[in-house]
């Protein structure tokens, strides 16, 4: 079914009545390689057992934690086979900490849908309210289509953050496991992309490819544990764009630089002469 965006745009999804635990943090915490330092107290407050830390990046996976089924593209006016579908960007803001354990209800909807001539870009925007009636964080997601754009839309607007002229004030090496993919798909991402080898090659790639969100946490840790001394609860948001595929075994390069409350941060792949793999990584801090 081609996209109708007279019956997508705007359109409210279900509303998703969600809870974790702190044993949901630490599966995802460990996904994201925590532990690897296992003797360093900092390190380690990943992994407490009735409280651990919570990154951010942790609210993009929370909702869908406990699903154990591919996802689907399948909305209101819109149908998409989900090997067409590659993640184009995210962005998440708390409102406050998030709690190692809670409960709280998700809701979404269409904001926007752009039309790129060959392929179709589809934003959604997400808010989290937790069971006492505080909001804890809103998000906004894009996924990229192939194939599925000329439907007559708009092209809608490109924007790049720009990177300081200097040097950057840090650059931290995330290496990653063969396995990385393996274990992030535990967390709620079962997309056979991840995992499946003939089905990541019928989608364009030689491999299965790392999660975006997976990468997108990975570096959201590098830089908490790099800049901020390892308190998560410093982290008030993180946006990026989706610019490019890790595969799982390789290296991540974050150049890093600080600029006000702000973090500006380039990621490549060091074993793929630096190829892009997420860009306009913005993350947000109380200093």
């Amino acid at each position: 079914m081609p996209i109708d965006p007279t019956i997508a745009l705007g359109a409210q999804l279900p509303s998703i009545e969600f809870s974790w635990t702190p044993t949901d943090v630490q599966h995802y915490n460990l996904a994201l390689g925590a532990g690897s330092r296992w003797t360093d107290p900092a390190e380690l407050r990943y992994l407490d057992d009735r409280a651990p830390q919570v990154l951010p990046t942790f609210a993009a996976v929370a909702p869908f934690f406990h699903d154990t089924d591919p996802p689907k593209v399948q909305f209101p006016g819109i149908d998409i086979d989900l090997a067409k579908v590659v993640h184009g960007s995210q962005e998440i803001v708390v409102h406050r900490p998030i709690p190692a354990s809670g409960k709280a209800t998700f809701e979404r909807r269409i904001s926007e849908i752009w039309d790129k001539g060959s392929a179709a870009v589809i934003w959604q925007e997400h808010t989290a309210i937790s069971s006492d009636g505080e909001q804890l964080w809103t998000a906004r997601s894009s996924i990229f289509a192939k194939g599925e754009g000329g439907f007559g839309g708009e092209r809608g607007p490109s924007s790049k953050t720009e990177l300081p002229d200097r040097a950057p004030d840090f650059e931290i090496l995330t290496p990653t496991l063969p396995q990385q993919a393996l274990l992030y798909r535990m967390c709620g991402d079962r997309n056979p992309l991840h995992s499946d080898p003939e089905f990541a090659r019928a989608a364009g790639f030689p491999n299965p490819i790392m999660h975006g969100l997976g990468t997108y946490g990975l570096v959201c840790k590098a830089a908490t544990d790099g800049v901020l001394n390892s308190d998560a609860s410093r982290v008030t948001g993180i946006r990026t764009r989706f610019a490019g595929v890790l595969y799982p075994g390789e290296t991540l390069r974050s150049r890093i630089w600080q600029q006000d409350n702000e973090l500006h941060i380039a990621v490549t792949v060091v074993e793929r002469e630096d190829a892009p793999v997420l860009a306009d990584v913005v993350l947000t801090y109380i200093p």
